[in-house]
């Protein structure tokens, strides 16, 4: 059986995609010696970053969502980020068993001080870089993020 042709578009995509596997393993790596000495990984680095982001309060299933993650997963390192005391569980008065999840006090200040080591970090990654590149490359991931979204997931 002969295998379908790819496109020029198609392979360079296919490429990129490859290219974005490595970076993403490379990034996760990167953060997660960055934010070690806070006791945290880049898993809960982003979880923090998506509760502080949000407007306000949200049960895991949104944080989830927001992430494009899966649930369980969110919700595991959630449980981990409750137990060392930097998010906790509120009542939530539009579903009873979604709970709500806030940093406390020792979660803001955890992430700030991420967000204090991650400045410099990434300005001296992005040196040499094109601010226009970096706003193409951007365009291109968000295209197909829309793409790939199911009917039933919220816009980013």
């Amino acid at each position: 059986m002969k295998e379908p042709e790819r496109t020029p578009s198609g392979t360079a995509l296919s490429t990129l995609i490859l290219d974005l596997f490595g970076l993403n393993n490379r990034l996760l790596a990167a953060g997660d010696r960055l934010v070690a000495k806070l006791g945290l990984t880049s898993a809960r680095w982003q979880v923090l970053g998506t509760i502080a982001a949000a407007a306000r309060p949200q049960p895991v299933a949104w944080l989830a969502r927001d992430m494009g993650a899966n649930r369980q997963n969110v919700q595991r390192i959630v449980n981990d980020l409750e137990t060392e005391g930097l998010v906790a569980f509120e009542p939530n008065p539009h579903h009873r068993r979604a709970q709500l999840v806030v940093l406390t006090g020792k979660g803001k200040q955890t992430f700030e001080a991420a967000m204090r080591l991650q400045a410099p970090w990434i300005n001296e990654l992005s040196e040499g870089l094109r601010v226009k590149d970096i706003e193409t490359a951007r365009s291109v991931m968000s295209a197909l993020r829309g793409k790939l979204q199911g009917p039933g997931d919220a816009e980013e």
